[in-house]
């Protein structure tokens, strides 16, 4: 978790905090409704005035969830 809040330009660390937090989500099923409630329901998050989300900021960071899911160490049955 960051020692400072963060907002919705920090795609980075939002699509890694939520490959983290969200084993059991499909980053491929989610609609961008849920995705917004779950990037705002991170610890940490603050929306910054004048920097609201949209589509754009939405799909990068799916896609930045979906590299770091990809990335993460399954666990061995």
């Amino acid at each position: 978790m960051p020692d400072r809040p963060f907002g919705w330009l920090e795609v980075e660390l939002i699509g890694e905090m939520l490959a983290e937090r969200n084993p059991d989500v499909d980053p491929y099923r989610i609609g961008f409704p849920q995705l917004r409630k779950l990037v705002t329901d991170l610890p940490g998050f603050r929306e910054e005035p004048g920097h609201p989300s949209n589509e754009k900021i939405l799909e990068t960071i799916q896609r930045i969830w979906i590299e770091e899911r990809e990335d993460l160490p399954r666990e061995e049955d």
